[in-house]
């Protein structure tokens, strides 16, 4: 399933010297939406913002080039 595409591209960008498909900010995003589901649910299902961990520069990504781009 999807475990072997992700583990699969971990390895072929690491050994190919690319950058990850997922960063710290990606992390921490993933991280924090059970704690912010949980937050909704006790709100009667209100919507929750997510944080922007990258403080407004999660659309300056500079040098990023996909490991299948070629």
């Amino acid at each position: 399933g999807m475990d072997f595409i992700m583990d699969y591209r971990l390895v072929y960008c690491l050994r190919n010297g690319l950058p990850l498909d997922m960063d710290v900010y990606d992390l921490a995003e993933w991280c924090c939406l059970a704690d912010l589901g949980h937050i909704s649910i006790e709100n009667n299902s209100a919507p929750v913002a997510v944080p922007d961990f990258t403080r407004g520069n999660w659309n300056k990504i500079q040098g990023y080039r996909h490991a299948f781009a070629d």
